[in-house]
């Protein structure tokens, strides 16, 4: 755990995350023109993203894609990019033109060759931003799950423990070669999975092999 960082409370792991993540940019797009970052789903980053959202970033110079996606049809509530539409686009509606949503709505095989040529075409991302399951799962790639083998770019993720049962995921092997992996965990019930981490057990959160952690007190003391 190269660097690992705990403040006081979801909040403040927020906004830490959120200031960390808006100068990485800012730093990618000044030396290359633009930036390509992958964003997480669930309750935990999605004050993170609300508050990159309010930030003067160089919105038109950075592609948005994401980790992970559930197989429900588009506008479905538990959708990752619903989420990431109302959290970070809704206050910047200017930059959806460079959000590349998972096409998951195609089912896990088709839309995960879909977006395994998108992610193709970009070779390496330069910002990932995961959380962290209950149970150490990160994006989609699930402890035991035959997706978290797949050395494909994007894989298609079948019996899920968490429903629903199909997703898609960009793979270990491109999460690992990302730029800059960033990992946003909060609450107690991520107590047991980031001691496991910190003892070192090869949870799919520690396999991606993140390069910063913010987490709060609850989640690193129980």
């Amino acid at each position: 755990m190269n660097d690992f960082n705990i403040y006081k409370d979801p909040l403040a792991v927020a906004e830490a995350a959120a200031d960390y993540l808006f100068q990485k940019i800012k730093t990618c797009v000044a030396k290359k023109g633009l930036c390509h970052v992958a964003l997480p789903g669930g309750t935990t980053p999605s004050l993170c993203l609300e508050l990159l959202a309010q930030k003067k970033l160089p919105w038109h110079n950075i592609h948005w894609y994401l980790g992970d996606e559930r197989c429900l049809p588009v506008g479905h509530a538990d959708r990752n990019d619903t989420m990431i539409r109302e959290k970070l686009f809704s206050q910047q509606p200017q930059a959806i033109k460079n959000f590349h949503p998972v096409p998951a709505e195609l089912g896990p095989q088709s839309g995960a060759e879909v977006y395994t040529k998108l992610m193709a075409s970009i070779n390496r991302l330069d910002i990932v931003v995961l959380g962290m399951g209950e149970d150490g799962h990160t994006a989609s790639l699930f402890p035991g799950n035959a997706a978290l083998n797949n050395n494909g770019k994007v894989v298609p993720v079948l019996n899920a423990p968490k429903p629903p049962a199909e997703r898609i995921s960009i793979g270990l092997s491109m999460l690992k070669s990302a730029s800059i992996c960033v990992v946003i965990a909060t609450g107690e019930s991520k107590f047991t999975a980031l001691t496991q981490v910190q003892q070192g057990e090869p949870l799919p959160v520690s396999r991606v092999e993140p390069d910063i952690w913010f987490v709060d007190q609850a989640a690193i003391s129980g």
